[in-house]
């Protein structure tokens, strides 16, 4: 799971990059090829697990996040850049909403425009991409009038009018056997979106109203996109401090939770992806699936051969889990179900598999 962070100049997007996964400064001031960092998954239920088990090791689930330099249609001509971000799962694109008079800012603070600009760049990028391999296509059906061919051509066109009235392809619509047809050409528009709205300390308590207070409802409405807000200077803060005296300096401005905590979240659900849990004294775990994986599909994200030798995952929700105190509990109480590999996972599962193996 690779998101890139992207956003226009002096946006504070390097600073979020690097709280987020606790990566240096990058040595170089050309992020091109990008630059990697890790972070974990924050996952309260994952924490309450633990503590009922108490186990030798906890894992939470991780995001990679890649920096890079300044978007902007210069910068996505360049094949280096280009490709770094073609390589990447999702986008993060950082808007500025804060006043700072020591970092410049080109024009007004405008959110809605920054986010339409760096759109519309995207959506050129595909554009190019798309005619290209329509030329292609043309010549390849004057030598052979090939089904396949004729079918992939068809779709580009679609993509290419698409595209043509300034919409990204995100949100067209299109068939299971079209987007194996496009998943080659990795096109930009294509990703789900993040926009992460960094604003100043005087709004940092209002993360909650940032699609209204900037007119983002248009945006938020959209297929495959999300909105949220962080206060980049807050975070800097909170990363000094232990949890019992960020959890006060967050309260003084009406806050559960920072904004980083749910900006990686809202990364983790844009993606498609859902956890569920193994747990026991050994360790207490998150794992990684698609939403809508099936049993012996999970069983396959912890060991392959547990998919192939799958019988039964013993299932049971975590809260459910917590509430009976600990598994013989939930067995006795009938709480534990026995679910074929046909069964779809849902979020907060946990699972233990029974196999042949």
């Amino acid at each position: 799971m690779k998101t890139g962070i992207i956003g226009l100049p002096q946006v504070g997007k390097t600073s979020l990059f690097q709280i987020l996964t606790k990566a240096a400064a990058s040595p170089s001031g050309d992020r091109r090829e990008g630059h990697l960092g890790v972070a974990k998954v924050p996952d309260d239920r994952l924490a309450q697990l633990a503590a009922l088990f108490k186990p030798k090791k906890l894992t939470y689930v991780s995001v990679e996040y890649v920096d890079v330099a300044a978007i902007g249609a210069e910068a996505l001509k360049e094949t280096a850049y280009a490709t770094t971000l073609r390589n990447v799962d999702a986008l993060a694109h950082v808007v500025r909403a804060f006043e700072d008079p020591s970092i410049p800012h080109v024009g007004s603070l405008d959110p809605a425009r920054d986010i339409g600009n760096v759109e519309v760049d995207l959506i050129v990028n595909d554009l190019g991409q798309v005619e290209k391999r329509l030329e292609r296509l043309v010549k390849d059906l004057k030598r052979a009038k090939e089904p396949e061919i004729q079918r992939e051509m068809d779709l580009l066109k679609r993509a290419k009018e698409w595209l043509e009235s300034e919409r990204a392809l995100r949100e067209l619509e299109i068939s299971p056997d079209d987007k194996k047809r496009i998943r080659g050409f990795t096109f930009l528009s294509e990703k789900p979106i993040l926009y992460v709205v960094n604003v100043g300390e005087n709004e940092a308590g209002e993360l909650d109203h940032v699609i209204q207070k900037y007119q983002l409802e248009a945006f938020a409405a959209k297929p495959n996109v999300g909105v949220t807000a962080i206060c980049g200077k807050m975070e800097a803060e909170l990363t000094a401090m232990q949890d019992e005296e960020a959890a006060e300096f967050l309260a003084g401005y009406g806050l559960k939770e920072s904004g980083l905590v749910r900006l990686i979240r809202k990364t983790y659900e844009l993606m498609g992806f859902i956890s569920f849990f193994t747990v026991g004294e050994d360790e207490c775990r998150a794992w990684t699936i698609p939403r809508g994986s099936r049993a012996v599909e999970a069983a396959g994200a912890i060991h392959t051969d547990l998919s192939k030798h799958f019988i039964r995952a013993e299932t049971i929700r975590w809260d459910e889990l917590l509430e009976a105190g600990s598994e013989a509990n939930a067995r006795s109480k009938g709480k534990l179900r026995l679910e074929g590999k046909d069964y779809v996972v849902q979020d907060g599962d946990v699972l233990h598999i029974r196999h042949s193996g």
